[in-house]
């Protein structure tokens, strides 16, 4: 596979933009490693190879277990594993990932306002549509995962 447009050079103030909303995200009061699992879930869902690999390194240096990593795409599998408000985060950023199949339904939503407050849903309904922008513009233009990259 190879890159087919390097779009951080060709509108780096659309992706700085995108960067502003990524920093918004991280300074929102959410936890920095319950948004990094939600991205890793809506990546692998998307099948987005460069934020699967960007959002597992993350994960890593952040300290997550193996085993929680290996079981994030079954995280209602997982037992324990998994806390309350993860289990309701990554619930909720598969229905609204999915939404054209989930229309986000409202037992979506009550699960989510469950563990969430008012401000923390919408920040995190903003980390969950970030992340499907970043997938595909990775995925469109086929952005190189650094794992994949030719040393």
């Amino acid at each position: 596979m190879s890159q087919r447009i390097d779009y951080n050079q060709i509108a780096p103030a659309g992706v700085k933009t995108l960067g502003g909303v990524y920093g918004y995200i991280m300074q929102s009061g959410l936890p920095a490693e319950l948004v990094e699992l939600v991205y890793l879930r809506i990546s692998q869902i998307n099948n987005c190879a460069y934020c699967l690999d960007l959002h597992t390194r993350d994960l890593i240096r952040r300290g997550v277990a193996t085993e929680k990593l290996a079981l994030v795409q079954a995280w209602r599998e997982a037992g324990a594993l998994f806390s309350e408000r993860e289990r309701a985060a990554l619930a909720w950023a598969e229905s609204v990932t999915l939404v054209a199949a989930t229309g986000v339904p409202d037992e979506a939503f009550e699960a989510a306002r469950a563990q969430f407050d008012e401000k923390e849903l919408v920040d995190l309904t903003l980390a969950i549509s970030l992340m499907n922008a970043f997938n595909r513009m990775a995925i469109s233009f086929r952005n190189p995962p650094q794992g994949a990259i030719a040393k």
